[in-house]
């Protein structure tokens, strides 16, 4: 008899970053989020809160885990984030010149806007309804 691992909730998503002032300009600057305090490991990196989540920096250079372009590809490896207002989103990321896909309808039940971030990362943003 084998026990079963019984998942409470999605804790944290790590993604790799090369750059960490540039990483923090992109999450902090422009998506806005909130810095929080990160143990001190022995390489460098950043955390996030995102709701009662966290996004995790990781400063690996050598890493293959990097996608190697910023062509936006929504069927690659992504993490989703949910936004207030998919309409105010859109007009954020046209006035800081980031480039995203937007997808207002399609087969979820939620409008998405997919981008990367400098390194590459594929981001869904998405909305509970478009307003």
């Amino acid at each position: 008899m084998h026990s079963m691992i019984q998942v409470a909730t999605l804790h944290h998503v790590s993604v790799s970053v090369t750059d960490l002032d540039r990483a923090r300009h992109f999450y902090g600057d422009l998506l806005g989020l909130k810095e929080i305090h990160r143990p001190p490991f022995d390489f460098p990196g950043a955390w996030y809160q995102l709701g009662d989540r966290q996004l995790h920096l990781i400063v690996h250079p050598a890493t293959r885990t990097l996608r190697r372009t910023t062509t936006i590809d929504s069927r690659d490896g992504h993490y989703g984030v949910r936004v207030r207002s998919y309409r105010r989103t859109l007009e954020h990321l046209a006035e800081q010149g980031i480039v995203f896909r937007d997808k207002p309808q399609g087969l979820t039940p939620w409008p998405q806007i997919f981008l990367t971030d400098p390194d590459g990362n594929v981001i869904e943003l998405n909305a509970e309804r478009l307003d």
